[in-house]
């Protein structure tokens, strides 16, 4: 398993790739700023999908970016 500190890393070099560094900053600031439950946040944002849509995306999802093993 790797550590805290190299998932902190991975994830903010996924979030800056996709969302560019300012935006990563507003995305990070905006949750510092609320009290963000993850939790709820995943319950309300799944709630309107049926499970044919989540398969749906799921695997348009696989084919656009395939599973690539990690050499750590």
């Amino acid at each position: 398993m790797r550590n805290t500190a190299v998932i902190k890393k991975e994830g903010m070099d996924c979030l800056v790739k996709t969302l560019g560094v300012l935006e990563t900053e507003v995305f990070i600031s905006s949750l510092i700023r609320e009290s963000f439950d993850y939790t709820e946040w995943q319950k309300e944002y799944f709630s309107n999908q049926t499970l044919d849509d989540f398969l749906d995306k799921a695997q348009d999802y696989d084919k656009k970016t395939p599973f690539r093993q990690r050499t750590n």
